[in-house]
């Protein structure tokens, strides 16, 4: 996961890097690299589908409260900043789940669809690297997991064509109901795990 994570991430920067809100990015970018060495603790001393299910409620929570609540305050001083890079970090070196807490802080910042996704993405490839960096130190890199990520490279490829195409004709308005709506349904898939 971590390795086609990093090939999605280019593939999306691709045309959309002047999008990327840099300050953002880098401020969430250092304090995941500080957190990704606890995740890779974590991996080999805490038990997964514990971590799993309360990465699941939380996911699950989140989109419903936006979905059915009261909108969310912005954030913008950068101690937020930090905290959610920190926890990307430690989820991301653990689970390759660093994702979450990026999206939830990019919906609470207010980006709008194409700086969102420009901005996650900026961020994916270059913590990307420190996470599979750390798996590969870790010994985490076989064979087989090489073989698997080259046999799901073409599902890759048609899946970031895919999604632009559907994200250029979702309009703005649209953009965070789905977003939290996906926030759910990866929210439920935690406890599949």
């Amino acid at each position: 996961m971590a390795v086609l994570g990093l090939v999605i991430a280019v593939l999306m920067l691709v045309g959309s890097w002047q999008q990327v809100d840099f300050p953002a990015a880098w401020q969430l970018i250092l304090s995941t690299l500080v957190g990704i060495p606890l995740g890779l603790y974590f991996l080999s001393t805490a038990p997964e589908q514990t971590i799993r299910i309360v990465l699941g409620i939380g996911l699950i929570s989140f989109g419903l409260y936006n979905l059915l609540g009261p909108t969310l305050p912005r954030l913008s001083h950068p101690a937020w900043t930090a905290l959610f890079g920190f926890l990307g970090g430690i989820l991301g070196g653990a689970y390759n789940s660093n994702g979450p807490p990026i999206v939830i802080y990019g919906v609470m910042r207010g980006w709008q669809p194409e700086r969102f996704r420009a901005t996650l993405q900026g961020y994916f490839l270059v913590t990307g690297v420190a996470v599979a960096a750390g798996h590969a130190a870790a010994g985490l890199w076989t064979r087989e997991v090489l073989r698997l990520f080259a046999l799901s490279l073409p599902a890759v490829f048609l899946a970031v064509y895919l999604g632009r195409w559907t994200a250029s004709r979702i309009a703005k308005e649209r953009f965070q109901p789905l977003l939290h709506f996906f926030l759910i349904i990866a929210g439920g898939l935690m406890f599949l795990g």
